[in-house]
């Protein structure tokens, strides 16, 4: 492979395999709030938030971390404020103590915090507004969750200098294909990703291991392990979903995302790692395997978008899907193969929003991601006009990013309006 090619997706992974504590969206909120304190310079005596739909659809059910069960825009902002570290990106959170909780909690109760719908917005878009006094301090994020694209002190904007973050708009996705993420994958030199999938594995399989020993939840992943017994193929949608009941209730454990997504971080290794356990894989093919599952999951998500109403899950779960089918051993056309039949089955769950169901959505996408990969090494597979299903699985792919980002748009906005009214 070309050098610069293969600086490009190794560039890629890092960008989108990052450390996040908690759903990415309230921290997002927390992470613009805590960085406009900071501008500030003092305790804000008034927020204001405004958020797109998508990020009002994804912060209203979800438990925010380290914040004593609080849920909620208002929740994450306040937190962010009050005890938040901007310096730490997608882990501001974890700097929280017990004062900054008992002070969140008078805070809400003052309604010092107001939550304002930003219409006509990017999918990803968040304004925090503060003041203190005569001082006021501003900062937007876009297109990615902790993309600063304006900040302001007393009404004068301010040069972003280092908080300016590479947003999806100046990545370049274009390069992307099924053979040429192969051919990476063939071409790694696995000390480049090591310490990368090192931090991976340990993260999400700690948080899947305390979603299968405590509450959390709806315990989706102890309901597969106590009810369908513990087979490989119920472990590897098992784990994902622990990992999801937990963080989606608000654990405290940071997890390795994935195109901006706990859920789908959890989901693009966690079948993967448990199937190389059951095979006693060697570590070169499972570190492989991983980076093979973690690229299918973003060259998808670079056709979606970062939030829409199509489920990331089973983006993710086609991911581990190929990374399960690269650890038997098969060729790129089953590879292929075995993306095609899960979009072809699983690409109509919705996302209404983060929250305990989440771990279910995965578990559904996982197990369509097995069946892919068992049809398809059986040499069967949905054919091309079947549906959305293309001549390839590279032309698939396209046709559901354009399914999700274009013809998703109406389904999104009800969505939205739904969870709104309630």
């Amino acid at each position: 492979m070309e050098s610069t090619q293969y600086a490009h997706y190794l560039a890629l992974l890092t960008q989108e395999l990052v450390p996040a504590l908690g759903c990415t969206e309230p921290i997002a909120i927390a992470f613009a709030s805590a960085k406009a304190r900071e501008l500030l310079g003092s305790l804000p005596q008034s927020i204001v938030v405004y958020c797109s739909a998508n990020i009002i659809k994804n912060v209203k059910s979800v438990t925010v971390p380290n914040s004593g069960n609080l849920k909620g825009v208002a929740a994450s902002a306040i937190l962010g404020a009050l005890g938040g570290d901007a310096s730490l990106n997608l882990n501001t959170l974890s700097s929280v103590t017990q004062d900054d909780r008992d002070l969140a909690t008078m805070y809400l109760g003052q309604g010092l915090c107001e939550v304002r719908l930003l219409e006509k917005a990017e999918n990803l878009h968040i304004i925090v507004e503060m003041r203190s006094g005569e001082q006021s301090a501003s900062v937007e994020i876009t297109k990615s969750h902790t993309n600063i694209h304006r900040m302001e002190r007393n009404g004068v904007e301010l040069p972003l200098g280092q908080s300016r973050t590479q947003s999806d708009e100046a990545c370049d996705f274009s390069f992307l294909s099924l053979e040429g993420i192969m051919a990476f994958v063939e071409a790694l030199d696995i000390e480049d990703v090591r310490s990368l999938l090192d931090m991976q594995v340990a993260c999400n399989m700690d948080i899947a291991q305390e979603g299968l020993k405590h509450t959390w939840g709806a315990n989706v992943g102890q309901s597969l392990l106590k009810h369908y017994g513990s087979d490989i193929r119920i472990l590897a949608k098992a784990l994902p979903a622990a990992g999801s009941d937990a963080r989606m209730s608000g654990c405290s454990m940071p997890v390795i995302i994935n195109s901006g997504s706990g859920n789908q971080g959890l989901t693009a290794s966690l079948p993967v790692i448990a199937y190389a356990s059951s095979l006693n894989s060697p570590e070169d093919r499972t570190y492989r395997a991983l980076v093979l599952s973690n690229l299918v999951a973003i060259y998808q998500k670079s056709l979606l978008g970062k939030l829409s109403a199509f489920c990331g899950a089973v983006s993710a779960a086609a991911g581990s899907g190929a990374g399960i089918a690269y650890l038997f051993g098969s060729p790129l056309s089953v590879i292929e193969a075995t993306i095609t039949n899960t979009l072809a089955n699983v690409s109509g769950i919705v996302c209404d929003g983060a929250k305990a169901s989440c771990a279910a959505k995965i578990a559904s996408a996982v197990d369509a991601a097995q069946m892919g990969y068992y049809m398809a090494s059986d040499d069967r597979s949905f054919q091309s006009g079947e549906g959305l299903v293309q001549e390839d699985a590279d032309k698939t792919i396209h046709t559901i990013g354009r399914l999700g980002r274009e013809g998703m748009r109406a389904t999104d906005l009800e969505i939205c309006k739904i969870m709104l009214e309630n």
